[in-house]
């Protein structure tokens, strides 16, 4: 049988002499590991969609987007607008959160109009009749260089005349 390497030593290799201190280091190096693969597996980092809504007399906004996200992240937010009244001139207006350190990919159905109305991003899709209502969805990707909080407010008009607003931010992460 061989012998063990001359550059092996029992009491360094085995008995760990001088390096005491390295097998908690790295039990606890694992640890935080394990409790970041957790955090992200708990949607603590975003991604997962949440539902934010209001309503008012004349017609009722849902918009369906993630409000935790990671930069590089390509999702799609959809916005739900009922008409409980007519609104003759539908405008979707949303805060300049939604386009800061984006990429808008796309939108459907086709809004009739796009504006910008003092900075911040209006779609304007005309008559909604009451009882019916509009699907909007809008896909886009973080910008890798986009982190932070962002406002992501949306305001439902009838023309120039606010409906209802949805408030809400996004947190970006690295």
């Amino acid at each position: 049988m061989a012998g063990a390497p001359e550059t092996l030593t029992l009491k360094r290799h085995r008995e760990l002499e001088g390096r005491r201190l390295y097998v908690p280091v790295r039990r606890a190096l694992l640890g935080l590991l394990s409790l970041f693969l957790i955090a992200g597996l708990l949607n603590v980092f975003g991604q997962r969609p949440e539902t934010t809504s209001a309503s008012a007399a004349q017609a009722s906004l849902k918009v369906y987007a993630p409000t935790h996200v990671r930069s590089g992240l390509i999702y799609a937010a959809r916005f739900h607008i009922t008409a409980h009244e007519d609104i003759k001139d539908a405008e979707l207006v949303l805060d300049p959160g939604w386009g800061e350190g984006y990429t808008m990919n796309g939108n459907a159905p086709q809004p009739l109009r796009q504006a910008s109305r003092n900075g911040r991003i209006a779609f304007g899709f005309g008559h909604i009749p009451a009882g019916k209502s509009l699907i909007f969805f809008l896909s886009l990707q973080v910008n890798p260089t986009n982190v932070g909080h962002r406002s992501q407010d949306v305001e439902l008009d009838d023309g120039e005349t606010p409906i209802v607003t949805v408030h809400r931010t996004i947190t970006i992460f690295p």
